[in-house]
């Protein structure tokens, strides 16, 4: 299996997706200690989608993230580039119309939704600048991005006690509740070789987007990246 300092083979990460989908939503909950629901919230609260609005949910795994905005009416594509993670999604909101979708290769027209989020997906994705092109060649001039991921906690004693939780507690854990807890020591790796806050801002703004802004969630743990698709888009 790939790890995080290695380039990311996007059938070596599906297939890594593909053997944790059946107890993923379960396990993630788990390790995170709960946090997850809280930054979904989070998620849907900046997304601020209205009925009558698109929304394309990336990475969206098991449709988890889709729901919310499904269920106030929105019209929603969930979509990913693991079979066995829309298989479990397809189970449990066969309404939901899951679609399979390499974020570096979006089978959509150009502006398409108006709204684009991705929760804990960029970090898996081989060319990140290549995937947040794609994003704004989808997403309607004045339309928005919501990218949701692990980033680095701001307190540097509490960032020591995380980093030591993450390669020393979340293996043991993951191979108790996971199906492939190999995989776990790929998600620490990788969390622990992502770009903090300003760095993938400035890569967001590079890709074209304006406005971009970022707002931590528990400390930093993660953070929420906000950007707009300029009107006058090239």
């Amino acid at each position: 299996m790939s790890r995080a300092s290695l380039d990311k083979d996007p059938r070596d990460v599906a297939a890594m997706f593909d053997d944790v989908a059946g107890k993923y939503d379960v396990t993630n909950d788990v390790l995170s200690l709960g946090q997850d629901r809280l930054w979904r919230r989070a998620v849907v609260k900046a997304v601020g989608a209205k009925p009558g609005e698109s929304v394309l949910d990336i990475a969206a795994g098991t449709g988890t993230s889709s729901e919310p905005f499904a269920d106030a009416g929105v019209h929603t594509v969930p979509a990913d580039f693991s079979l066995g993670m829309l298989h479990v999604g397809n189970r449990r909101r066969p309404d939901l119309g899951f679609t399979a979708a390499d974020a570096m290769r979006l089978p959509f027209a150009d502006d398409s939704f108006d709204v684009v989020t991705m929760s804990f997906g960029l970090r898996n994705v081989a060319s990140v600048p290549t995937a947040l092109t794609e994003f704004l060649r989808v997403t309607r001039p004045g339309g928005r991005l919501v990218v949701c991921e692990f980033s680095q906690p701001t307190n540097r004693a509490f960032r020591k006690v995380y980093a030591e939780y993450l390669m020393g507690a979340l293996p043991p854990v993951a191979r108790r509740v996971s199906s492939n807890p190999d995989s776990y020591v790929y998600l620490a790796e990788s969390i622990q070789a992502w770009p903090a806050q300003r760095e993938l801002a400035l890569t967001i703004r590079d890709a074209g987007w304006s406005d971009v802004a970022w707002r931590n969630l528990t400390g930093g743990i993660v953070a929420l990246h906000r950007a707009v698709k300029p009107e006058s888009s090239a």
